[in-house]
């Protein structure tokens, strides 16, 4: 029978530890794919390629500002006829990406017809190229493709503007789990995962004690806590005032939130309302499904807050988990006899169901701000006034984070 003694011995020999044999374990954080977009597309955006960002460009601004469609002879109409009424319904980036010229320097020189002649024909060049390229058909009008580019635009551009700025942030709750993000560190006990170990932390005490070596004793685990389950839907208002920067904004937070929620495991939904309904994605995990829909978003019509909420009633799972819904837009509801009556109402049923509501008002007036406040209190959510559009992204983000 072996001695107690020697068993000691044994057990301290093989607790000895190199410090040099570990390696930090590597946290994938990992793009989510776009595996519904074309390579090519993906290569000649990320190679930086003018050509193919200036017709994802086109499809982005039309879309944020209600146009579907191109006609070469009708935009050098309206161009002549009235340049500063075209340019408001177009704005700088559009006029820029289908004429070729700078705005200033075609408002300076629209009234010369020799010039006249000369943007025409350039309309009709760039039109051509972009229906060659696939983006728009031959009618002009926007294809699946031209979607696809867009969405690559509106990803590439928010990516870059979210994670230099430090906007990708984590969200904790208190309930210990295997899965969750690393917190404070704690003293190893048997049944721990290795790739829980914090060397760093391990080290430190082992020198402490003056050990030559980690041991046992010293080791120390990153103790793990539980993000939670959260389902949200993001409820974004197409109305007719959005069009323009407000909507373009409100899609580019979309999908900061759809990549942050989704690298959660969180799943996000999408419902887009004007004068009711007009798309609805269920809350998934598919990145790319959720970003193709955001960047369809086209403003028109009115606004209808009750038929939205209702509508994320039933678009939320029955399961066990946090629901939230996060309402954008920039004016009272005005559809129906009495929009802000239903919108309350549609509120307290929502709520009853277990979902919270906040709220994102746009330079919204003291009538819109007060019936906002109304909303948030009856859903017992947030309300978050924008007046710098700059702002939103990191706003929505935060939302996303205080949900527990």
């Amino acid at each position: 029978m072996t001695s107690p003694s020697s068993v000691d011995k044994k057990d301290k020999k093989q607790a000895d530890v190199d410090v040099s044999n570990f390696s930090a374990a590597e946290e994938l954080q990992g793009n989510l794919k776009l595996e519904d977009v074309d390579d090519k597309l993906m290569h000649s955006v990320l190679e930086n390629d003018k050509q193919t960002i200036d017709e994802g460009l086109l499809i982005e601004e039309s879309l944020n500002r209600g146009i579907g469609s191109f006609t070469p002879d009708m935009m050098f109409e309206k161009m002549v006829k009235n340049y500063s009424f075209t340019k408001s319904i177009m704005g700088e980036a559009l006029l820029r990406i289908v004429s070729g010229y700078d705005p200033d320097y075609l408002e300076k020189n629209i009234g010369i017809p020799e010039f006249q002649r000369q943007l025409k024909k350039k309309i009709e060049q760039r039109l051509d190229k972009f229906k060659k390229d696939g983006v728009l058909n031959k009618q002009g009008v926007i294809t699946d493709k031209g979607i696809e580019l867009a969405s690559l635009i509106l990803y590439i551009q928010e990516l870059d503007n979210i994670v230099p700025k430090g906007m990708i942030g984590e969200k904790f709750h208190k309930k210990r789990s295997v899965y969750g993000g690393k917190m404070d560190a704690r003293n190893y006990r048997k049944g721990d995962r290795y790739k829980d170990i914090t060397i760093k932390r391990s080290a430190k005490t082992a020198i402490r004690r003056g050990h030559a070596s980690i041991l046992i004793e010293d080791l120390k685990v990153h103790e793990r806590q539980s993000r939670g389950q959260v389902c949200i839907i993001y409820a974004l208002d197409a109305s007719g005032s959005m069009k323009g920067d407000k909507i373009g904004t409100c899609k580019k937070a979309g999908v900061a939130l759809a990549y942050k929620a989704i690298q959660e495991r969180d799943k996000v939904g999408l419902i887009v309302f004007g004068t009711d309904v007009k798309d609805a994605v269920m809350p998934t995990r598919d990145f790319s499904q959720l970003l193709k829909a955001i960047t369809k978003v086209k403003a028109s019509a009115e606004t209808d807050m009750a038929s939205t909420i209702k509508k994320s009633i039933d678009m939320f799972p029955n399961s066990d988990v946090t629901k939230h819904l996060l309402l954008l837009s920039d004016a009272l509801p005005t559809k129906g006899d009495e929009p802000e009556k239903a919108t309350i109402e549609a509120a307290g049923i929502a709520r009853t169901r277990g979902i919270t509501i906040s709220m994102v008002g746009i330079n919204l007036d003291e009538k819109g701000k007060k019936l906002a406040e109304r909303l948030v209190e009856v859903g017992k959510g947030k309300l978050y006034i924008v007046k710098d559009l700059k702002e939103l992204d990191k706003i929505v983000l935060q939302d996303y984070y205080s949900v527990y």
